[in-house]
């Protein structure tokens, strides 16, 4: 950071010594001294704009109370939220952009696009050197990783499964036969499934389209670029199948489910299991402390066990237009180290049960569940980023992800056959691949 940076003088000497500590509310005197020393020089406050994702209700709650935190403890600066009031993510920060509204700082996760538009700043070292491994792009670093990439599972009824004697599965077949046992019963739904919401679709995508696509071919979208592989392929015809199989037993009127109920389904004894990320803890000890969960990978076909897991691209960035003024630019990356200080992300990775991704342990309080994920992590056979988290030759056209979800959920609902929506979905990609190509350079500079 810049020596004569206007913000740079209300820092404390604790908090350039270590970032992990001092951060906290209440800055202290040194804190109000040098704010004091600020306002003398006639500096004024700097608001900051922000965007982050807020469709999921547990997040929206915990990165409110970082923004508070923030605010509090820096009066020299003002962090500003930008509701998506839990619209698509992406296409939110899409429009902001289109309207010139584009944040100062934002939760970033198409990062590659908007780094190629120049609309990102690189982080300095000293944000860099706060994680255990970050991922670069282009040989700098844009990206603060919020947590580990969300991992994906089965969270179950525990009572449920203990009064009825049911048993975590150790195969697919078995994962299958379970779903069928629970719904001969009657009781309740086997699964609850938040299809109203098009990016929840993406959990059980990427478990099929990594199942039956990238078992045999890893670059399948590298090929799908240089045109030796297509969405004709039967590999995808496979994964919309195992998609059919298991959606079969998700709860009536899934399709109009917002993510948000689904937690209700559980809690209440509507549904039995749901296929989500980690951060549904938290939401279902909020619902209802005493509810008893489970967790469970669900096994490939072939025996193996594949998990969304380790750093990603996305994280917490610097918009490059902000990156221009000197103080805002200072206060952005104040505000993404306050994030990381120990207190904070301790309460952010608790709150939304996150894997931490710091160097520094912020020494997290999980229960016996949590840590069965920590250790299947170490265990998996395969551990990676979503299909859609891929940058580089395998690295998706802008808004492929969203209609291949749209389209799954066209054939599930039997509004079209599978053979229309392979044939939509090759017609779609080679549209999109006319302005997209990182094989070829095209749209990327």
């Amino acid at each position: 950071m810049k020596a004569k940076k206007l913000i740079a003088l209300a820092l404390t000497t604790a908090m350039l010594g270590s970032v992990f500590t001092g951060c906290s509310k209440g800055g202290g005197s040194d804190e109000g001294n040098a704010d004091s020393e600020n306002k003398s020089s006639g500096g004024e406050q700097v608001e900051l704009n922000y965007i982050f994702a807020d469709g999921d209700e547990g997040a929206k709650v915990t990165m409110n109370k970082v923004v508070e935190d923030f605010n509090e403890s820096h009066p020299d600066i003002k962090v500003n939220i930008v509701p998506g009031n839990g619209s698509a993510y992406s296409e939110f920060l899409k429009t902001k952009d289109s309207v010139g509204e584009f944040p100062d700082v934002m939760e970033m996760r198409d990062t590659a696009m908007y780094v190629r538009a120049g609309k990102l700043a690189e982080l300095p070292e000293d944000i860099t050197s706060l994680f255990l491994n970050t991922q670069e792009f282009g040989g700098k670093v844009y990206t603060a990783p919020m947590s580990g990439e969300n991992t994906q599972g089965i969270i179950y009824n525990k009572k449920y499964f203990d009064d009825n004697n049911l048993k975590e599965p150790a195969t697919y077949d078995e994962f299958l036969e379970l779903c069928k046992t629970i719904k001969d019963k009657g009781d309740m739904s086997p699964l609850v499934v938040g299809g109203q919401d098009i990016w929840h679709m993406g959990f059980w995508f990427h478990k099929a389209y990594t199942d039956q696509v990238l078992v045999d071919d890893p670059d399948f979208i590298k090929h799908c670029y240089d045109g030796s592989k297509n969405f004709k392929d039967p590999a995808i015809a496979a994964a919309f199948e195992e998609l059919k199989d298991i959606l079969q037993y998700a709860q009536e009127g899934w399709v109009s489910t917002p993510d948000a109920q689904i937690t209700t389904f559980m809690v209440n004894g509507m549904s039995a299991m749901m296929f989500s990320g980690t951060h549904m803890f938290a939401q279902i000890k909020q619902a209802d402390p005493d509810f008893e969960y489970g967790w469970f990978p669900v096994p490939s076909p072939d025996g193996k066990t594949r998990l969304v897991g380790g750093a990603g691209i996305s994280g917490l960035a610097i918009s490059a237009e902000a990156a221009k003024d000197e103080n805002k630019l200072a206060a952005a990356e104040e505000f993404i180290k306050f994030f990381f200080t120990k207190d904070e992300y301790k309460n952010f990775c608790e709150s939304i049960s996150a894997i931490p991704v710091t160097a520094e342990d912020p020494g997290l309080e999980i229960d016996e569940v949590f840590q069965e994920v920590v250790d299947m992590q170490t265990e998996a056979d395969e551990l990676g980023v979503m299909w859609n988290g891929k940058v580089g030759d395998n690295e998706l056209p802008p808004d492929f992800r969203n209609f291949m979800y749209k389209t799954v959920i066209e054939y599930m609902t039997g509004e079209r056959e599978l053979a229309s929506c392979q044939e939509e979905l090759d017609k779609t990609w080679k549209t999109n691949m006319e302005s997209f190509n990182p094989l070829t350079g095209v749209g990327i500079e």
